[in-house]
């Protein structure tokens, strides 16, 4: 068996709250192609991520990474704190 973890998928995003313990919620913009009137359109995803040391504060720029289920609704984890305090 390898040791490798395959192609996780990773997204960036900004933490909006962080009230949980060892939890943040994270907001992923991302912007789209309409398929039929070619507009560009806004599309926001919140997610549950793991912050093992708390280090995550509310406008934080994060990296989260793909992982197995670690609770109910925790399917990643966050990697790396890119910006500290980034506008909401």
């Amino acid at each position: 068996m390898s040791t490798e973890q395959g192609n996780r998928k990773t997204r960036v995003g900004v933490v909006v709250s962080d009230k949980m313990d060892k939890t943040v919620v994270v907001r992923v913009d991302t912007i789209v192609k309409h398929p039929t009137y070619k507009k560009f359109i806004k599309r926001r995803v919140t997610c549950k991520a793991h912050d093992e040391r708390n280090e995550c504060a509310v406008g934080d720029k994060v990296l989260i990474v793909e992982t197995r289920p670690l609770s109910k609704d925790k399917r990643w984890r966050v990697r790396e704190v890119l910006e500290k305090n980034v506008s909401v």
